[in-house]
């Protein structure tokens, strides 16, 4: 569904509410953050009072710059001070759930059943799975290539302009999410990024925004090293069980292997705590990813998706994503 399609309904429920809070998944990225913030700054606009729900103790290097930039121009509260905030009439709150759909993944699922289900409003361009959170006003575009983008089209609809800043966290989520508009772009990405330069987004900020530790990068260069390929067309790398990652670098790394000839499919198995390993997965769009991945117990969308296990060894992983894929031959 297109968030312009909603469009009546949204501004129904912006208008009739005085406090919104805004949350979106765990281990923010720059496409949850920027959506968020894009979000937030229509919302000002329309004298509502905002806060970000934020979890997090750590962030990737994109959203801690961010998050010290705008250092005292945002409310953010965790979401143990939400109850805290609601307005007193409890009707006239507002909780929006950005760039996730699934209650293990917001960054605090418990503060859910503080709203009523009309007070919540899910935006997000993942598909919907066996955990997603059940509201009444759910705007799944699995079109778009992003929040971002869909938060984009929120703004040209309210004829809103919003700080340059802002425009460019906004133009930075699609371009995370498109990997530099290579994946899961459409004429409405590109309009929306025209439309975000319009209103002052920096690609040079992009760029400065979205660029890479070293070290980082050199780790993820040794996991790329242990990749498997099968039926010519699936890459499966495989980290170290000794070695701890960051799940987005699993993400890149999955995104890097379908620059690869033939490759149609990719999926990256490693540990991303001492007891959790992850699997990020890519496609090109011929397969879904969400399919083989919800076998796992994880989710996503065609493109893209993850699952994790918690005190399952790499090796025993990798048999369980082999025989997913199988069933989906």
């Amino acid at each position: 569904m297109k968030i312009n399609e909603k469009k009546k309904e949204l501004k129904k429920l912006i208008r009739g509410a005085k406090t919104v809070f805004i949350m979106a998944h765990k281990n923010l990225d720059l496409d949850a953050l920027g959506s968020s913030i894009g979000l937030y700054s229509i919302l000002e606009k329309q004298k509502k009072n905002c806060f970000l729900v934020i979890n997090d103790k750590e962030h990737e290097l994109g959203v801690e710059k961010v998050l010290r930039e705008l250092d005292g121009c945002l409310q953010i509260i965790t979401g143990q001070e939400v109850e805290d905030n609601l307005y007193l009439r409890k009707k006239r709150n507002l909780l929006f759930i950005l760039d996730t759909n699934k209650k293990e993944l917001v960054q605090d699922y418990e503060i859910v059943s503080l709203f009523d289900d009309e007070q919540i409003v899910i935006i997000d361009h993942h598909e919907l799975g066996k955990t997603s959170i059940e509201c009444s006003n759910r705007i799944i575009d699995n079109t778009a290539s992003s929040t971002c983008e869909m938060i984009t089209n929120l703004i040209e609809e309210y004829n809103s302009s919003i700080d340059p800043y802002y425009a460019t966290l906004l133009l930075s989520g699609i371009v995370l999410d498109t990997n530099n508009f290579t994946l899961k772009t459409n004429n409405e990405t590109y309009y929306s990024a025209y439309y975000l330069s319009c209103l002052g987004a920096s690609t040079t900020k992009v760029q400065y925004l979205l660029k890479q530790d070293l070290k980082d990068y050199m780790e993820r260069q040794k996991l790329i090293t242990n990749v498997q390929v099968t039926d010519n067309k699936i890459a499966i790398a495989k980290g170290s069980s000794y070695a701890i990652y960051r799940k987005e670098d699993l993400a890149k790394i999955a995104d890097t292997l379908l620059f690869f000839n033939d490759i149609e499919l990719s999926f990256v198995i490693a540990k991303t705590s001492n007891n959790i390993t992850s699997v990020s997965g890519r496609s090109i769009g011929k397969k879904s990813i969400a399919n083989i991945l919800s076998k796992l117990g994880g989710g996503g969308d065609k493109m893209g998706g993850a699952a994790q296990f918690e005190n399952v060894p790499i090796s025993k992983v990798a048999e369980k994503l082999n025989q997913a894929i199988k069933e989906e031959d």
